[in-house]
This record gives structure tokens, sequence and C-alpha cells, in this order.
């Protein structure tokens, strides 16, 4: 009955508003490619292991994966990670890998937050268990556990920088020649 009322009031306003009813719709601006210049490629160099990690937002739906059990993007059971990780085109390189449990652990293993973009929960790393399982690593106790492959983990990619590459790429020469430690990028 208040629905019958409402939509009746809201008609008679109409009918009586007279002709002098704005149905122009104000300029919206376009912000489609905003949030998209916004998103920068990130990656984490390891100078110490030469290797580049790869540091990209997490989204929503893959969240939603591993909570769910499901494979999106950065997000699924154990041979989603690995095919993930092995077509995976990031920053012009496309020799990307599912890291091992030990270099995991390594770069979770330093202190202070080493990446933009991180998960406080399991990743999934190459390196075979016991019984069918392949070992994810916690990046809060840089720990190592033993997964199901058809579970859920975050999925988080890595390259090896050949020397070459680290002189022909000059962001990546100056921070392996004039850094101590790390760096983000």
């Amino acid at each position: 009955m208040k629905n019958l009322y409402l939509a009746l009031t809201v008609s008679v306003s109409f009918l009586f508003g007279g002709s002098n009813v704005n149905t122009m719709v104000s300029e919206v601006a376009d912000i489609s490619n905003t949030a998209a210049s916004c998103k920068v490629d990130k990656y984490f160099f390891e100078k110490d292991t030469k290797l580049m990690w790869q540091d990209q937002s997490y989204v929503d739906a893959e969240d939603g994966a591993y909570k769910r059990n499901h494979s999106v993007g950065k997000a699924g059971n154990w041979n989603h990670a690995v095919n993930y990780c092995r077509q995976l085109s990031y920053l012009g390189y496309s020799d990307w890998r599912l890291p091992t449990s030990d270099e995991l652990t390594h770069v979770y293993g330093k202190d202070g937050e080493l990446f933009t973009y991180g998960r406080g929960d399991d990743f999934w790393s190459s390196t075979p268990a016991t019984d069918n399982r392949y070992y994810v690593v916690y990046p809060t106790d840089a720990q190592r556990y033993k997964r199901k492959m058809k579970q859920s983990n975050y999925v988080r990619c890595v390259r090896c920088v050949p020397e070459e590459d680290i002189h022909k790429d000059a962001t990546l020469f100056s921070i392996f020649k004039e850094m101590s430690g790390e760096e983000r990028r």
C-alpha cells in the first residue's frame, strides 16, 4: 500500500510540475582511463639472489577465489599457479616461473615489508612435498607448509635476472651497482 501511495505521489508531482522539468542530465567526467593510469607495474629486485619478483595488486576476484577454493588470476590451485606463471607476460618479460619454497622463505624471511602488494596468506611454491602435496610459504613467519594440490593459495611469480640483463636495464643496473640491499620499483 505504501508503494502505491509513493508511486501515485511521484506521478502527480511530475504531472503538475509543468513543463519546466529539466530532463537534461549534467555532464559526468569520463574517468574510465584514470583508474588504469593509476595502476603501476611493480617488482621487487632481490640483489643477493638476482631474482625479480612480481609485485602486482590483487583484485577482489582473486581474494574471492582464494577464500572459495577457486582459481582466478593470482590465486588458485597448484596447477593453475604453475600455468599462470608460465603464461605471465609482465614488465616486458615472459620467463616467469613459480618460485621454490627456499626462494619464498628467503624473501619473506627478510625484515620489513618488501612488497607493495602483499597478502597475509599462503603462497604456492614449485617444491614438491609428500603425498601428492606441494609446499606453500606463509609470509608472516616465512615457514613452509604442505598443501594439497587442489587447495587454493596465492601466487607470486619470480624470474632470474641474468647478469647481461642487469647491465642492459639501466634501472636494474643502478640498483645492482649502487644499492647495498634490495630495491622496490
